[in-house]
């Protein structure tokens, strides 16, 4: 007699309970409020927990549309906000007291703070302001400091930037006290080429500066500044050397922890907790084998989310096709997903820190932290932040590094697939339409703002709006927090130019060292460099002097390291380098051209306004009798346009698939030569 097959019995592992995932965002913003607010629900809907604001350049600047220096710039990296109307419809249907929304604004972000806060007054009308404000949760990027070092977005110098930064977080701390005021970036500084020290010493140097501004000015209680250190939040870079980026993230917590209590007595360990947001490496990203980018992304996503001790509290990451131009929404999408899968179908969130106890990591992380210690010991004996960046040194340190980390890239030292690397591949299906595989903006954005401000201004109460900003104006020659006067300029009506103008007549305005003149000359192996040398000299000697290179950026986008880099290898190439710095005009740029005599202009663009500002510059130069000065450009740009510049007149157009600077420097040459009618020479 058989016996009956027992039950089957299925016992089911036990799993952890798992840790709340980060927010999850995506930057996004463009064209329009309308636009960027379809845009924003559809992220949402798509499972997104946050917002991540991006401005195009103007309202970054303190610029209406109506502008001569806003021309070709709105709506290209962000979107146009140059008003309470625009915030009004940036955020119709989202619940602004129910989200958590990040803000990358530095300049203006008291304006924009104070916009969005009126904002969701509005949305609440049975609501006090004082209890709406208590339900903001979020943060204004306002880490002015960085500006002069990297993106370019300042407006004051640095003593009256610290000041607008100090009245925020005071405010914020009182009457909006979930909001991060502010968000120290070391994200800009390795855009910029900073080494993992540097990006430690710069950005903990800046909180430095800060807090001690804060705290001397007397708008927190000695009770209160717990809190304030509790507030400030980081955003943050990761690179695609894993372990390097993850060692640096536990190095900052133990850096960060260290400066809040011996230096501010926070005895709260709450307060004291590294609290940072990360945007993975856009430097990285190559328009070279762009399916690549992925795999990079990924690595990066990883270094900020692997080791729980130093996990980020929101994650950002770019899309596969940034190197390339707008990314679409799917391609959004993508990178979306890709936090997604890590968190909810992986089991990270189920355990303790992964590398608690290894000697490896902890070997690094203390080789981190010493050499960190070091510079900000460096930069503290000079007087701070603010003095190391009115002098130029952090400047200077920063070109050279990313001079540098070129140098190694071109020798081949540092090895990029795809770039310098194996090189050969199959034909993208992602890229097969190159136009297609970005998102072009909206070319009516730039009428749609400036008609926009037209009716505002025209609806609005002009008395109560010339009040308020003669009450900004009287409260900034004073030590009152300008909050209050800028929310009361954004009920009445003012703008975003109208705001920033009237603390520009007070504070007036400042422009940032360089770096150029006083960064160190790289060592170039190889003969290329010395080859092209030669043919700068030659070529000076036929035109009877040394040849002048004018090194432009038009418009407001302030990504200047490029230029930088192109006007450090110009110099190392023999040629005599013009570079006035960022946020110049087309106008300005001719002038210069004319004043200095070049023999060639270089113009770089980021920000996609290069077939608005390319023109007018090339109009200008032969207005002035100058059709014989040939004109280079560089950016990120696609093929379409570069064909159409090409066909307007320019003489080379250069991408970032273009690495190999000393081969740009013989194309300069060579556009130089032909505009003169010299034989080519000697090709590199």
């Amino acid at each position: 007699m058989t016996q009956p097959e027992p039950d089957l019995q299925i016992v089911a592992p036990t799993r952890p309970e798992k840790d709340r995932p980060w927010v999850m965002r995506t930057y996004a913003g463009h064209s329009t409020a309308a636009a960027s607010n379809a845009l924003y629900r559809t992220n949402l809907a798509k499972g997104q927990t946050g917002l991540s604001v991006a401005f195009d350049l103007p309202t970054q600047t303190g610029y209406d549309p109506d502008s001569p220096l806003s021309r070709g710039e709105v709506g290209k990296v962000g979107v146009p906000v140059p008003h309470l109307g625009e915030m009004r419809r940036l955020f119709e249907d989202i619940p602004i007291t129910q989200m958590n929304t990040s803000m990358t604004i530095n300049a203006t972000a008291m304006w924009l703070l104070a916009l969005y806060q009126v904002a969701a007054e509005e949305q609440n009308p049975d609501l006090d302001p004082t209890e709406v404000a208590h339900q903001l949760a979020g943060t204004t990027q306002n880490d002015i400091i960085k500006e002069y070092l990297s993106r370019g977005t300042y407006v004051f110098g640095p003593q009256h930037s610290l000041r607008l930064i100090a009245d925020v977080v005071a405010y914020t701390v009182h009457e909006i006290p979930k909001w991060n005021p502010i968000n120290i970036c070391s994200y800009h500084l390795q855009e910029a080429g900073a080494t993992p020290t540097q990006e430690l010493a710069y950005s903990l140097s800046t909180a430095i500066a800060v807090l001690d501004q804060v705290r001397d000015s007397g708008q927190v209680s000695e009770e209160d500044f717990g809190r304030v250190v509790g507030r400030i939040s980081f955003f943050v870079n990761a690179g695609v050397r894993f372990v390097e980026e993850m060692c640096k993230m536990r190095a900052f917590v133990q850096l960060w922890d260290e400066i809040t209590s011996e230096r501010y007595g926070v005895t709260d360990p709450k307060m004291r907790r590294f609290r940072y947001g990360v945007q993975v490496n856009s430097l990285g990203l190559t328009e070279a084998q762009p399916e690549n980018n992925v795999q990079r992304i990924v690595l990066e996503m990883l270094g900020v989310t692997l080791s729980k001790d130093a996990r980020a509290r929101a994650v950002q990451l770019p899309a596969w096709n940034e190197a390339l131009g707008l990314p679409r929404p799917w391609d959004q999408q993508w990178s979306l997903r890709l936090q997604q899968v890590l968190a909810f179908e992986s089991d990270l969130l189920e355990y303790e820190d992964l590398f608690e106890g290894s000697k490896v990591v902890e070997a690094k992380v203390a080789e981190l932290v010493a050499s960190a210690r070091a510079e900000m010991e460096r930069v503290e004996g000079m007087g701070g932040a603010i003095a190391a960046v009115e002098s130029g040194y952090m400047k200077q340190a920063l070109v050279a590094a990313h001079a540098t980390r070129r140098a190694r890239i071109e020798g081949g030292e540092e090895k990029i697939v795809g770039v310098n690397v194996f090189t050969t591949t199959e034909p993208n299906p992602l890229t097969a339409d190159l136009d297609g595989a970005i998102q072009a903006a909206d070319p009516a954005a730039e009428q749609a703002a400036l008609d926009s401000v037209s009716r505002w201004k025209a609806d609005r109460d002009e008395d109560a709006v010339t009040a308020a900003l003669a009450r900004l104006a009287a409260d900034a020659q004073t030590d009152t927090n300008l909050m209050h006067a800028t929310l009361a300029a954004a009920r009445a009506g003012a703008t975003t130019g109208e705001w920033a103008g009237t603390l520009r007549e007070v504070f007036g305005e400042f422009r940032a060292p360089t770096g150029v003149g006083g960064a160190v000359h790289v060592t170039h192996t190889g003969t290329a460099l010395a080859e092209v040398r030669e043919r700068v000299r030659e070529t000076g000697a036929e035109l009877g002097g040394r040849l002048r290179l004018l090194v432009g950026k038009p418009g407001l986008d302030g990504h200047s390291n490029g230029a930088e880099q192109i006007a450090v290898r110009a110099r190392d190439a023999g040629f005599e380098v013009v570079y006035q710095g960022i946020r110049l005009t087309p106008a300005e740029i001719v002038a210069a051209a004319v004043a200095e005599d070049v023999h060639c202009v270089g113009l770089s663009i980021l920000s996609g306004s290069h077939m608005s500002l390319v023109p007018d510059v090339i109009a200008g130069l032969n207005a002035a009798g100058l059709d014989d000065v040939p004109v280079v450009v560089g950016g990120i740009i696609p093929d379409s346009d570069a064909r159409e510049l090409l066909r307007s007149g320019v003489a080379a157009v250069y991408t970032p698939k273009d690495f190999g600077m000393t081969e740009i420097m013989g194309g300069i040459v060579d556009v130089i030569r032909a505009a003169h009618g010299l034989d080519a020479g000697v090709t590199v």
